[in-house]
């Protein structure tokens, strides 16, 4: 067989196949996938207030969480004892007042687990400055243990939101 009696087998083979093939049912073919809109913004969303919350496109921002646990010095019961914690709640309110504390309380004490800072800062470095002005702390009466914590910048929102709630004041 010479080499141009191969090549026209070959063509007439293929175009045979082709035509077998074509008489076959096609697959069906998925679907194509939906396409997916932009996100609009949705209705309610207050672009000023993210801006002064510090929220970014999904509303959430950077804090540092500070966990208050049991220190080695406990102050005795007394009027030492009350003086300090008088100024640890100034402190707290000094702090959130200045915008730098979005939220802080008690634990039940469980495990030496007493309280939280929940810090509207930059970095753990200022949060650690911000929570050696507390008395409890600078007493050793609490240590703190430091977390970056990514939340909703909605909790800017709870001091303003608990005055109103408020009957009574630290």
């Amino acid at each position: 067989m010479t080499q141009t009696a191969g090549c026209r087998n070959f063509r007439v083979a293929w175009l045979a196949a082709s035509v077998a093939l074509s008489a076959l049912p096609v697959a069906a073919q998925p679907a194509p996938a939906p396409t997916v809109p932009v996100a609009s913004t949705p209705a309610g969303y207050d672009e000023a207030l993210a801006r002064r919350l510090g929220a970014d496109d999904m509303g959430m921002r950077g804090y540092v969480l500070v966990v208050l646990k049991t220190g080695p010095n406990r102050m005795p019961d007394g009027p030492e004892r009350d003086a300090m914690f008088r100024d640890h709640f100034a402190n707290i309110k000094r702090l959130a007042d200045e915008g730098k504390l979005a939220l802080a309380g008690p634990f039940d004490g469980v495990d030496g687990w007493r309280g939280l800072f929940v810090f509207a800062v930059k970095d753990i470095e200022e949060a650690r400055r911000l929570t050696a002005t507390d008395p409890v702390i600078a007493k050793g009466e609490m240590v703190a243990e430091f977390h970056r914590y990514y939340g909703s910048a909605a909790l800017m929102l709870v001091r303003e939101t608990h005055d109103k709630v408020a009957k009574k004041r630290f």
